[in-house]
């Protein structure tokens, strides 16, 4: 007999009175923690979180759950009852919508309920009816801040048949995700997305087609159940804690109070009250852009303590708001003063944790390392504190300087040439926050272009030390990043900017000559270069530029290099080569240029622009008896694509100095760095590219494809090191880190 065969001969419950018979009524403080609009601490909460699950239904009345955010204050707040946030999924949501709201190490979470007011393509707005503070059983359960043990190879299913549970890597995802977002609709069209978590699988397979949800005790509230006795359909989103992939998964359930079923989930003998039997009717396993950026499992993405207000004393503001007269209640001025007493909080969480771990032995969970108390990560992390207990992982603080990343808003889309232009980026926050770098350096731009990030690095055009920062695009027949640049950006988008990096730029203490040769856009540093020291009014050094482009039209800051040549005729020469008129720039062209320059014996020479005109340049100048250390060149390929990444799930065994520091699960298509980093392992990197060679690991173990042409050198490939920023592994594999 078929496992589906016998699941449906079990008991159903069918009606709110039978659901209630089980689980009980709801006390009344419970419904009065809820408020009709975020107030001060609910907005502090929206500031700081990365990432929320997003409950909807798109216009087919197809149900949907998804992770939604990337970065702390995804979400923007527009008045007490109106929000916003970036959704570039391909189904539009309508109608009522819920959420819940994750701070990293928090274990009580912000659940948020209201309606669609509008969608853009790009950004949902939403009309807030209702919100409050969900406690912390299901992340405490689910040991979600926690590193992950690995999952036994054994405690996978084996299926048969052709259902969705059956597609690849659905099952192993499954039997390692301990936690997930469920989103359940009323009759009347309200929604409710509610976390659940659990030790070990929190939803475990039957068969190909069916899944089991225990239903453990908790506040009575209940929204799910009730839901489902009135509208049987629901959709949830699965996490893994350490790994992007996101499991998401609809279908039709229905609630069950069979011992024999409820036996096979009990815990240290204690079984679950109730179960859901679900009826999957599709499930999709891929990666989450938004768990990806979030950085969810980094120890320094956690908010610092006294950042954001404790979950529970907040929950205790909201009850003290709504008591006054309601039946069942405290008196509101006994709620508030309580909560005036200095230290009420850090009493309250003392109490509340002791509760939860009250709770959740009486569930059958132990303490020993898997109970409430394990290592730190309880609810008392829910004051927004660093966490407590000891560390499992080295800090990512531990390893070299990263480049820091920050996010920007678009000031100006300035044109420069038919085919160019230059962004001009402040602070997003309206702050005016300097961009510190070397003249020549470069930056990591990160936009969302249909619904993932992309990445590419453009080198600063305007000198460092302004609050506002000048990168210069050309557009690239088929480039998908300039493409967006040219096409669809505009004004006040937001982007992350990561940097800077490099080792192409000029020192703090100038030569007394600088002799730059660019071709096309790689005068682009070049110009900064050039901007920086002519600032420099008391500076008595000389710069030759020599500058080769396709058409006039299409020579970039021609006008400002003429300007600047007239304004300092002593320190600025300019040389230009178009191609349609005097032919492609070659050795002869070079040497005859540099003859007439006479240049100091001391001079500096760099060099900026194609493969084959910079290699041209290079023999010209060992022709001429240029020392290495005076000559510099940007080596700054475009990496493609190379594909062949592995179809399934990998394992990444991370090592340093013979230690290892963990093992991750590797999504297919993402990168070595991206799982790193979401696993909170100190991974170095900083363009993250391909083009700085930052992220440089040794592959110990295993096989690794990674994009071509990179910064790597025949020695660095021969030693076995490789580019974690775009390696993806085709096996199993083992790197070692390099030590701080």
């Amino acid at each position: 007999m078929r496992q589906a065969e016998s699941v449906g001969e079990v008991r159903r419950l069918t009606t709110a009175d039978e659901v209630e018979a089980v689980i009980g009524r709801p006390l009344p403080m419970v419904v009065l923690k809820q408020i009709g609009a975020l107030d001060e601490g609910c907005r502090t909460i929206l500031a700081h979180s990365p990432v929320a699950a997003f409950g909807h239904r798109d216009a087919d009345g197809t149900s949907r759950t998804a992770f939604v955010g990337g970065a702390p204050g995804f979400t923007r707040v527009h008045s007490p009852t109106r929000f916003s946030f970036s959704h570039c999924g391909a189904h539009e949501p309508r109608g009522p919508v819920s959420f819940f709201y994750l701070l990293p190490g928090v274990g009580e979470i912000l659940r948020i309920n209201g309606t669609v007011a509008g969608y853009d393509g790009t950004r949902t707005s939403v009309d807030v009816a209702e919100a409050y503070v969900h406690c912390a059983q299901a992340v405490l359960r689910s040991r979600l801040w926690q590193p992950p043990a690995p999952t036994a190879e054994d405690t996978v299913p084996a299926l048969t048949g052709d259902g969705p549970l059956a597609r690849p890597g659905v099952a192993g995802f499954l039997a390692a995700a301990p936690f997930l977002a469920l989103s359940t609709w009323d009759a009347a069209g309200g929604s409710d997305t509610s976390p659940r978590g659990d030790r070990g699988p929190v939803a475990r397979i039957l068969d190909d087609r069916t899944l089991v949800i225990p239903d453990r005790r908790g506040n009575k509230r209940a929204d799910t159940l009730h839901n489902l006795v009135r509208d049987d359909r629901l959709s949830f989103a699965a996490l893994v804690p350490g790994r992007e992939g996101v499991l998401t998964v609809r279908g039709r359930a229905a609630i069950t109070d069979d011992p024999a079923l409820l036996a096979t989930l009990a815990l240290g003998g204690t079984p679950p009250h109730l179960a859901l039997l679900v009826d999957v009717e599709d499930a999709d396993l891929s990666v989450a852009d938004a768990v990806a950026r979030s950085r969810l499992w980094t120890p320094d993405a956690r908010p610092g303590r006294g950042a954001v207000p404790d979950l529970m004393a907040l929950a205790g503001e909201h009850l003290a708001a709504n008591a006054s007269g309601a039946e069942g209640a405290p008196p509101a001025f006994l709620l508030r003063a309580i909560g005036a007493v200095p230290g009420i909080s850090r009493l309250l969480r003392l109490v509340m944790n002791r509760a939860y771990a009250s709770g959740l032995r009486k569930e059958g969970y132990r303490e020993d390392g898997g109970g409430a108390g394990g290592d730190g990560g309880t609810a008392g992390d829910g004051a927004g504190g660093g966490r407590r207990g000891r560390r499992r992982r080295p800090s990512a603080t531990a390893v070299r300087q990263r480049a820091p990343e920050r996010q920007v808003r678009v000031a100006e889309v300035r044109a420069e040439t038919p085919s160019a232009v230059t962004l001009v980026l402040e602070d997003a926050d309206g702050g005016r926050g300097r961009f510190d770098f070397r003249p020549g350096q470069f930056f990591t731009l990160t936009a969302e272009i249909g619904g993932d990030p992309v990445r590419r690095a453009y080198s600063a055009s305007s000198a460092p030390g302004a609050s506002r920062l000048e990168v210069t695009v050309k557009l690239v027949e088929g480039g998908r990043f300039s493409t967006h640049v040219h096409r669809e950006l505009r004004a006040g988008r937001l982007l992350t900017v990561r940097g800077p990096s490099g080792s192409f730029h000029a020192g703090p203490t100038p030569p007394a000559e600088t002799v730059l040769i660019a071709a096309g856009s790689g005068v682009t540093p070049m110009m900064s270069m050039i901007r920086t020291r002519l600032a420099d009014r008391r500076g008595r050094d000389r710069i030759a530029l020599l500058c080769s482009s396709r058409t006039a039209d299409e020579t970039l800051f021609a006008t400002e290099l003429a300007r600047l040549a007239g304004e300092h005729p002593d320190r600025l020469s300019v040389t230009h080569v178009l191609t349609e008129r005097d032919g492609r720039l070659d050795a002869a062209g070079v040497r005859r240029w540099i003859t007439g320059l006479a240049p100091a014996r001391d001079a500096h020479y760099y060099t900026c622009g194609p493969g084959p005109l910079m290699d041209m340049v290079g023999a010209v100048l060992t022709e001429w008896g240029v020392p290495d250390g005076h000559t510099h060149r940007e080596d700054f390929a475009s990496a493609l694509e190379t594909g062949g990444a592995a179809a399934g799930p990998r394992r990444m065994t991370v090592e340093q100095d013979g230690r290892p520091l963990g093992t991750v699960t590797v999504e297919p298509g993402r990168t070595l760095l991206d799982a790193g980093l979401a696993a909170g392992l100190p991974m170095p990197y900083s363009c993250t590219v391909g083009n700085c060679g930052d992220c440089l690991v040794r592959l110990r173990g295993g096989e690794v494809t990674q994009n071509e042409p990179n910064c790597l050198t025949p020695r660095e490939r021969a030693q076995g090191y490789v580019l974690a920023c775009s390696g993806r592994p085709l096996t199993d594999v083992t790197l070692e880190i390099p030590e701080p």
